[in-house]
C-alpha cells in the first residue's frame, strides 16, 4: 500500500463544528493550504441527497454543484459574476474551465473551495453537502481533501521553502517525521531538492509555482483547485505546470483547473466554457478516453514527457 494509501485510509472526519451560514467562507487557514474531509453532514444535515449521475450510476461524483449564484457588489454597482452554474467532476477526471477576463471562472473555483460563499445553491464533495459549511469546516476540509494552488502563488513570504510545504500536513495533524518525509519526497520530485531553506523571494516564478503545488499536494488531496497556476508564469514556467499536472493526473489526481490559455486546457480530459457567469459548453477533448482516466492531453499537444 502506498503512503498516499495508507494517509487516506487512516484519516478521521471533521469534528462536530457547529455550522454558522451567515459567516463569511474566508480561508482559516494558509492561502492555498489543502482541505480536509467534511463533516458527516452539510447545510440542513443532508448527505448526498443527489449523489448518483448518469456517468457512474449509484456512485457519486467526487464533485458537484447546483445552481450555484454570486453577485459581487461595488461602486459600479453589482456584478453577477456566476450566474445558475451547475457542474460535476468525477474522481480522477480533469476539468478546465475556460472563458475571457471577467467571465466568473475565478469567483467559481472560489465557490467550489468555499473561499467564497455562494448566494444561492448547493454544492457536494464525494456526496457530502457542504455549502453551508462554517468557516472553520471549509479550512479543515480544504487541509485535508482540497488542494488549491493560486496564480500569485500566496506563499508565506517569512517561511523558508520547507516551513511553507510542511505547514498544511503540520495543521492536519501529521507527525513533524511524516511531514518532512512528506515535503522531501515532493520537492525532490518537482524539482526542487536543495531549496529547501530559501526563501521564497529567492526563487524564480516558476520556483515558487512548484512550491504551491507542492503546498497543495502534501496531504494526498481528493481535489485540486488550480486558478490561473500559470497566468504570472513565462512559457518555460508555462511548460514546467503543464507537465507536473499532467503527471499527477495520470496518477489519478482530480483536478479542477480555471485557465484562458489554450494551452493550459489542452492537458484536461473535459472543457467547461463560461462567458457571463454562465457554462456555454461542456466538451470533452478525449472522447475515446472515459472520463477520469488519462488521455492525450497537453503531452500529444506540446511533446511533453513525465
Amino acid at each position: 500500500m502506498s503512503r498516499a494509501d495508507r494517509h487516506r485510509n487512516d484519516r478521521s472526519g471533521i469534528p462536530d463544528t457547529p455550522d454558522t451560514p451567515d459567516t463569511p467562507a474566508a480561508a482559516a487557514a494558509p492561502a492555498g493550504t489543502p482541505g480536509g474531509e467534511g463533516g458527516d453532514h452539510g447545510e440542513n444535515g443532508e448527505k448526498g441527497e443527489s449523489g448518483e449521475h448518469a456517468g457512474h450510476p449509484g456512485r457519486p461524483p467526487l464533485l458537484r454543484a447546483e445552481g450555484l449564484t454570486k453577485t459581487h457588489h461595488g461602486e459600479g454597482g453589482p456584478v453577477h459574476a456566476v450566474r445558475g452554474v451547475g457542474l460535476h467532476v468525477d474522481r480522477g477526471e480533469f476539468v478546465a474551465v475556460t472563458g475571457p477576463s471577467g467571465a466568473g471562472k475565478s469567483t467559481l473555483l472560489h465557490l467550489l473551495g468555499g473561499l467564497q460563499r455562494p448566494d444561492s445553491g448547493r454544492i457536494w464533495i464525494d456526496g457530502r453537502r457542504v455549502d453551508g459549511y462554517s468557516e472553520t469546516r471549509w479550512a479543515v476540509l480544504r487541509r485535508r481533501s482540497v488542494g488549491v494552488v493560486f496564480q500569485f502563488f500566496n506563499l508565506v513570504s517569512n517561511l523558508t521553502v520547507a516551513d511553507n510545504v510542511e505547514l498544511p500536513a503540520l495543521l492536519a495533524g501529521s507527525p513533524p517525521r511524516a511531514a518532512r518525509e512528506a515535503r522531501a519526497e515532493l520537492l525532490a520530485e518537482l524539482g526542487l531538492a536543495g531549496k529547501e531553506r530559501a526563501m521564497p523571494g529567492e526563487l524564480s516564478g516558476g520556483e515558487q509555482q512548484r512550491v504551491a503545488l507542492a503546498r497543495a499536494l502534501v496531504n494526498h488531496p481528493d481535489l485540486l483547485l488550480a486558478d490561473e497556476p500559470a497566468g504570472s508564469l513565462d512559457s518555460r514556467g508555462t511548460r514546467e505546470v503543464l507537465r507536473l499536472l499532467t503527471r499527477f493526473h495520470q496518477r489519478g489526481q482530480t483536478i479542477v483547473l480555471v485557465t484562458h490559455d489554450a494551452r493550459m486546457a489542452s492537458a484536461a480530459d473535459r472543457v467547461l466554457s463560461l462567458f457571463d457567469g454562465r457554462i456555454t459548453d461542456d466538451a470533452a477533448l478525449d472522447g475515446d478516453v472515459p472520463a477520469g482516466r488519462p488521455g492525450r492531453g497537453v503531452a500529444g499537444v506540446l511533446g511533453l514527457r513525465g
